[in-house]
């Protein structure tokens, strides 16, 4: 039998009926379209794609909400409909009472009327006036960032700002949070994103906290407090700070708040690298942190292509200051092999030794690596012989170090304006500095020192500001400062690296005394002859080379003359100052030389005295004038 018209009609209605029954129960909309992600248990915080026109604000409540409140107005109009059955006879009765009486209903109702409207009126203006910061808020700053980000979020254009953007009204305010809820799929780049936050909210100084784990992603901005000014040395509250850091971890600034930036030596990094463009601060960065170490007890080794970067350093005790490319070459040499002496020492100590007992720490700055690096590069290709590594010794001597640093208490210190993998010898070099601190850098120069930390903070022309990136985490510190005078004032009244423990018996073959025992003021260590240089970890001590004996008169009657021993070669010999400024060192007068021994504590000591006269080895003379600060004699020319 054939369906009429009247049974589809009727199956049709039925079918809507309970499609529109089951809607209502599981709070859906009753059109049938799914506009957001609401489900029955949860509230939606996005519009679904492809979904046009308006989207009311209840269709981002949970169904069982929306289910809640059909139920209670169902049962309120059912509720209204049989009590207006029940009183259908009574409300006839007081319509003709009403009627009866109508000039007196009408005025009750006109002073009535008034009277709602007046508070109505009253509501309304207390409503604007109480949410007119909230619609300033919503116009001016939330929905604008909603257009300015919804497309690179993958987000609907109708989805309600309000759902996602969590901004507070006082946002601009220091401490002040914002939170946006991030879509699941995190398919978006958090460099365009933090970028159009900063913009289009006009924030400066913020933070990006990224939490993408979990079903429910987002991100906290928050504006810190920037650091202090300035920090500087001679405010008695700082001084105070400065006297109480423990002496692995030297103060490095101040950062917001005032709250103190440091780096443990020992557990944070061993090693530090400045990265700064010129006037960046820079070697006001090492004088910080030297000046803190030498208070303490430890040996600084400057190692200063430069010569004219730290002269508050000059003469201290326990600082060595090599400005030659030849005496950092050789200098370089020698820290490895004191750092290979003290791996024997801490071999021989065992594990459970006091770490203290392996010496005293050792400091190595190492200014302006991009030029240092050619300059070993560039020395060691005019000395370097037949058999030689091509590689300079100096360069592994100081690989060597950065690897085995932390337990042999040897820590460098290294500056450079561009710390590309190439300057520094390779990326597995630059990823031993854990701590990195960077001041007017560029984009290209955070990418490639500090790629964890993004977005990249803003850099600042601001004296002293820079960014001290530990762990992964970037710390915006105006550097502490100290004045030549303060920095040397303040190496010079703590500690001294003799007063140090004494390192433990060493095997037959090594003498830990004389490589750990505090340096003479600034002077420089003993050449290292030629043919020694191509072995950098030489297990034997580097010595001074001893003053020759005199040559015996030769035998008029000795038919072998051969057998006479050989005259000493000059850098060996022992003259008097006249001596040496007539054969070694004609640019500097006899008058500078001898007013040089009176007060320069970094003159060389006399080895011997010809009657009255004092003498010196020829080999320090020529290595003091090397690295004298004054306009240098006897200087490697490279070229």
């Amino acid at each position: 039998m054939a369906q009429t018209k009247f049974d589809k009609q009727l199956e049709e209605n039925a079918d809507s009926l309970v499609r529109g029954i089951a809607r209502v129960l599981a709070g859906r909309d009753l059109d049938g379209v799914k506009r957001t992600d609401a489900t029955f248990w949860r509230a939606g915080t996005r519009v679904l794609p492809k979904v046009e026109g308006k989207v009311r604000r209840r269709s981002y409540k949970p169904g069982w909400r929306r289910l809640s409140f059909r139920i209670a107005l169902g049962a309120g109009v059912g509720e209204s409909g049989y009590l207006a059955t029940q009183d259908l006879d009574a409300t006839v009765q007081n319509t003709q009472e009403l009627w009866d009486n109508r000039e007196q209903v009408l005025a009750t109702l006109e002073s009535s009327g008034i009277g709602g409207a007046c508070v109505l009126t009253v509501g309304t203006a207390a409503y604007m006036a109480l949410t007119r910061e909230r619609r300033e808020l919503m116009r001016e700053w939330v929905v604008p960032l909603h257009e300015a980000i919804h497309r690179p979020l993958g987000l609907a254009e109708q989805t309600d700002p309000r759902r996602y953007l969590h901004i507070p009204k006082n946002f601009s305010d220091d401490d002040a949070e914002i939170r946006i809820d991030l879509p699941k799929h995190l398919d978006f780049s958090r460099d365009v994103i933090a970028d159009r936050i900063t913009q289009k909210l006009a924030l400066e100084g913020v933070t990006f906290d990224w939490h993408p784990e979990g079903s429910k992603p987002y991100v906290r901005v928050k504006k810190t407090r920037k650091p202090p000014a300035k920090a500087l040395f001679k405010d008695p509250k700082v001084r105070e700070l400065v006297a109480k850091a423990p002496e692995s971890a030297p103060i490095i600034g101040l950062g917001s708040a005032g709250r103190i930036v440091s780096v443990d030596l020992d557990a944070d990094s061993p090693h530090i690298l400045v990265n700064a463009s010129t006037g960046g601060g820079k070697s006001a960065t090492l004088r910080c942190i030297a000046c803190q170490m030498l208070h303490h007890g430890s040996l600084v080794y400057v190692l200063d292509t430069k010569r004219i970067s730290h002269p508050w350093a000059h003469g201290i005790d326990g600082v060595t200051y090599c400005r030659d490319i030849a005496d950092i070459h050789d200098q370089l040499i020698e820290l490895g092999q004191i750092g290979r002496l003290r791996t024997r020492i801490a071999d021989e100590l065992g594990i459970d030794a006091d770490p203290k007992a392996i010496g005293p720490r050792v400091l190595i700055l190492l200014e302006e690596i991009n030029a240092t690096m050619k300059q070993l590069a560039r020395y060691w290709e005019k000395i370097r012989e037949s058999g030689d590594p091509k590689v300079s010794p100096a360069v592994d001597a100081l690989n060597e170090i950065l690897y085995m640093g932390r337990q042999l208490r040897m820590h460098v210190l290294l500056v450079a304006q561009s710390a590309t993998a190439r300057a520094l010898g390779g990326p597995e070099v630059r990823e031993q500095f854990a701590t990195r601190i960077l001041a007017r850098y560029s984009v290209n120069a955070w990418r490639m020192l500090a790629p964890e930390v993004h977005p990249a903070p803003k850099s600042t022309k601001h004296h002293g500001r820079a960014q001290v990136v530990i762990g992964g985490s970037a710390r915006e510190t105006q550097v502490l400062f100290f004045t030549e005078t303060e920095a040397r004032e303040w190496a010079t009244t703590g500690k001294k690296a003799a007063d140090g423990p004494n390192p433990a018996a060493l095997p037959a073959q090594a003498d830990p005394v004389q490589l750990q025992k505090s340096p003479t003021p600034d002077t420089q260590p003993a050449a290292v002859p030629a043919d020694s240089l191509a072995d950098a970890w030489s297990t034997t001590p580097i010595t001074a080379v001893p003053d020759p004996a005199p040559a015996p008169a030769a035998d008029p009657g000795d038919d072998n003359p051969a057998a006479t021993p050989p005259a000493p070669a000059d850098d060996a010999q022992a003259v008097g100052l006249r001596e040496a400024h007539e054969r070694h060192l004609p640019d500097i007068t006899i008058a500078a030389l001898r007013y040089a021994r009176a007060h320069d504590r970094t003159f060389p000591k006399p080895v011997g005295k010809r009657g009255a006269e004092l003498l010196y080895r020829v080999g320090d003379l020529k290595k003091w004038a090397r690295n004298r600060p004054r306009a240098a004699s006897g200087t490697t020319d490279l070229d």
